[in-house]
């Protein structure tokens, strides 16, 4: 009897936050997975009432349902890769962390703190929560200058200001941070890449003429997780990543979806994935 080889496909977990408008949180990250050949999977973290012009209201996830889907899709299948958004309160952030202090895949970290807007979205005691218990089990975290200046309790505003924080980020512990640079001013945006005993990484990019990038730091940390899964260093999912959320703002620039800021345009045809051995964890 002939029988069919199985097929493989890279697993990519998306612990956060809902989005009603489809632009960001596990939607954004569902899409970028998606769109990269990876295989997405969710837990959802908080409902977010929002659109594109923001955020009204947070309901919770109980914490209880929290560690079942933990459990339960654990119980079935082991991601390659996780990316972690929103977590809202300090006794979300102890339970996936103590869930996940045994894992052995990659770890993707975008601590959402601040909102497009600029409103706070969680406390002081929840941001110390997170620095001493989830960044120590991430591979790489991904603030932008609002985050930054949160965690280090400094305004960013430079490029100058970023290469200032890159030593105090990494003394909170961090093995890599990637400082988005998309709040910049000026034509061109810079990101650095900062991991530890090893040079800093600058990557720049056109700036693009748009409102339309919601949901794009969601995009940016899912897209990382996808290239990790698929076996590419630090350096080159970020890269790859970096390259894969200029493409699908560039592509979205012109999209008409709302009243506020807009979605990127995550199915615009990214370039392939390099051939490169998915290893299984």
């Amino acid at each position: 009897m002939k029988t069919h080889p199985s097929i493989q496909v890279p697993t990519v977990l998306s612990i956060a936050g809902f989005d009603g408008s489809g632009g960001a949180g596990i939607q954004a990250d569902t899409k970028t997975i998606s769109a990269l050949g990876g295989y997405a999977m969710n837990v959802l973290t908080a409902l977010p009432i929002q659109n594109t012009m923001g955020v009204q209201n947070i309901y919770p996830i109980p914490v209880k349902a929290v560690e079942e889907q933990l459990t339960c899709l654990f119980a079935d299948t082991n991601p390659d890769t996780i990316k972690i958004g929103m977590i809202h309160h300090g006794q979300l952030v102890e339970t996936i962390a103590n869930f996940l202090k045994d894992y052995r895949g990659r770890v993707v970290f975008d601590p959402v703190m601040v909102s497009t807007s600029g409103h706070r979205l969680i406390d002081t005691d929840t941001t110390q929560a997170i620095v001493d218990k989830l960044f120590p089990l991430a591979d790489i975290i991904t603030p932008n200058l609002d985050e930054i200046s949160v965690l280090l309790n400094r305004d960013m505003k430079t490029l100058y200001d970023m290469e200032q924080a890159i030593q105090p980020i990494l003394d909170l512990g961090v093995k890599a941070a990637l400082l988005k640079g998309g709040h910049l001013k000026g034509p061109e945006l810079t990101s650095i890449l900062a991991q530890t005993d090893q040079p800093s990484s600058y990557f720049t990019h056109p700036r693009v003429a748009t409102r339309n990038t919601h949901g794009s730091g969601c995009t940016l940390s899912s897209a990382i997780a996808t290239y990790l899964a698929f076996g590419f260093s630090i350096k080159e999912a970020t890269q790859q990543a970096l390259d894969y959320v200029h493409g699908a703002i560039s592509a979205g620039k012109d999209l008409e979806i709302g009243k506020g800021n807009g979605p990127l345009n995550h199915f615009f045809n990214p370039q392939k994935l390099k051939t490169k051995k998915h290893i299984n964890n």
